[in-house]
């Protein structure tokens, strides 16, 4: 059987039991060209797969996450007989040590918002600078996913009473996620901006527009994040192998939420829990991967331990 008729079988198997399959299913597009579609399952040779795998370069994170894609396809061509042996390789070698999330400092935050506001002034653009900066603040006050953010409908920003709604968000969930005031104001504001350029109002259209009135793309954002991140002059020093991402965002959030807590003297094994279910995570150990160490956290954490343990209890 050819392999793309056998990736095509595969991709509605599991999309029949109920899974998106969207990032595998790409991953097995990839396979399939790298391959070749016509190509008999039966045909495709070990060194053919490790090609695949090892890319170009060092091995990275995205190799193991190839593989794991693999082992599922092969456990369906076997089990269904359309294959008598799997041509995977039985040992996974080590990758380079994974990125590190980058946190922003308030400072740089302040330098990132003002940046919305300059970065097009050497080229036009389809987005209003309103709409990024308040997506950003969106991104860091909220903890939002970049994909939640650009999915909002009207529908599902309540201003009246500062709570926004995620449907099926990653893990097929919906949540109710209550903002702050003043994020409430510039969300007000920007309805209103948007409101006077002309744009849908009803229900079902998307809260965050471009200059047309169509819904903002997860390229549109990134490109222009990367353009404001070096107006504002933001950049890694750290030696990380990424450069700041918009998703960063979302890890700063967690990160001075944490360290606030801790500053205060509150209960953090407790709040943790309450912070989980705020992002949208299924379990805990989701959470846990956002709270990056920062030398501040860890100072507020040594204080804390300190006090632990030389009067006996947390307060």
């Amino acid at each position: 059987m050819r392999l793309d008729a056998v990736i095509a079988n595969y991709t509605a198997y599991r999309k029949a039991l109920g899974e998106r399959f969207r990032t595998q299913a790409q991953i097995l597009k990839s396979f399939c060209r790298a391959i070749g579609g016509e190509t008999e399952v039966t045909d495709i040779l070990p060194e053919q797969v490790n090609t695949f795998l090892n890319g170009a370069g060092p091995i990275k994170p995205f190799w193991h996450a190839k593989y794991d894609v693999l082992v599922g396809f092969y456990r369906y061509a076997l089990s269904r007989g359309l294959v008598r042996t799997s041509p995977l390789p039985t040992v996974k070698p080590q990758c380079t040590k994974s990125f590190v999330p980058y946190i922003y400092t308030r400072e740089e935050l302040s330098c990132l918002l003002a940046a919305t506001l300059t970065y097009q002034k050497h080229s036009g653009h389809h987005l209003d600078p309103q709409m990024v900066q308040t997506m950003l603040l969106l991104l860091y006050g909220a903890g939002l996913r970049c994909s939640e953010a650009l999915s909002l409908k009207l529908a599902d920003v309540d201003l009246e009473q500062a709570v926004l709604t995620i449907r099926d968000s990653k893990f097929f969930t919906s949540r109710l996620v209550p903002i702050s005031s003043l994020l409430n104001e510039k969300l007000q504001g920007y309805a209103a901006f948007r409101q006077q350029a002309g744009h849908a109002q009803n229900d079902d259209a998307p809260f965050f527009v471009k200059h047309n009135g169509q819904r903002v793309n997860l390229w549109n954002i990134e490109k222009a994040f990367q353009r404001i991140r070096k107006e504002a002059g933001v950049s890694r020093t750290d030696g990380g192998r990424y450069q700041p991402r918009l998703h960063d965002l979302r890890h700063t959030f967690a990160v001075h939420r944490l360290t606030s807590w801790y500053r205060k003297g509150k209960d953090v094994q407790r709040l943790l829990l309450q912070l989980s279910v705020y992002l949208g995570h299924r379990q805990l150990t989701g959470t846990l991967v956002y709270l990056t160490m920062t030398p501040e956290v860890l100072a507020q954490a040594s204080q804390r331990f300190e006090h632990y343990a030389l009067k006996g209890g947390l307060q």
